[in-house]
């Protein structure tokens, strides 16, 4: 079988500034039946390493740092011999779930990686968190937005170390410059795609979320 996009939903917690809430979150694994790369390690090693299954590991990718996105990712990488790399920037979000405990890589903007016989490009698109990056697959039609870009608008950026207008930008500038047919596979929720999300950016600029 063919490079194909799987995806593990798993429950648990988000914290920041001092308060918690409950959330659900996608962590995805994009591969053929021999090798896989995986997009967030939320919760659960076990609900992702279910989809892996037998599986190498390229690499875990995080599309950022907030703590529901990255809080198993050390015992991922510990499981699957796989490097967890992640963007510079949110080094600061990083070390106050895992400390000392640095990644193994960094993430830049326009690195590529290769899985399956494709190549995740990496967007560095900044707002919600400095370090967000998204993971686009041309060979899939498919993006990776993190908390980034959702069905319906653009991720929370009420919180430490996020700014709206950032945000924006990099929707703007990055994400939609990607062909309307592209799937947005998201951080929470369901997909959705960029052309069914590009006619409402100025609504979303006149709401400001």
């Amino acid at each position: 079988m063919g490079i194909r996009v799987d995806r593990a939903i798993t429950s648990g917690t988000f914290s920041l500034d001092g308060q918690t809430f409950e959330v659900d979150n996608n962590a995805w694994v994009v591969g053929d039946d021999d090798e896989c790369a995986v997009v967030d390690a939320p919760h659960d090693v076990a609900a992702i390493r279910e989809v892996i299954g037998g599986r190498r590991v390229v690499a875990v990718l995080a599309t950022h740092a907030h703590d529901d996105h990255v809080r198993v990712a050390p015992e991922l990488t510990e499981a699957t011999a796989a490097p967890l790399l992640l963007h510079p920037d949110d080094l600061v979000l990083w070390r106050q779930t895992h400390g000392s405990r640095e990644p193994d890589g960094h993430l830049a903007d326009g690195q590529r990686i290769a899985v399956a016989g494709a190549e995740l490009h990496v967007l560095h698109t900044p707002g919600h968190a400095p370090g967000a990056v998204c993971f686009d697959v041309p060979e899939l039609d498919a993006v990776f937005t993190g908390d980034t870009l959702f069905a319906g608008g653009p991720g929370a950026t009420g919180r430490s170390y996020s700014d709206f207008d950032v945000i924006i930008a990099s929707i703007r500038d990055k994400l939609f410059a990607l062909p309307g047919s592209r799937v947005v596979h998201p951080g929470h929720g369901d997909t959705t795609t960029i052309g069914a999300e590009r006619p409402h950016l100025e609504e979303w600029i006149s709401r400001g979320h």
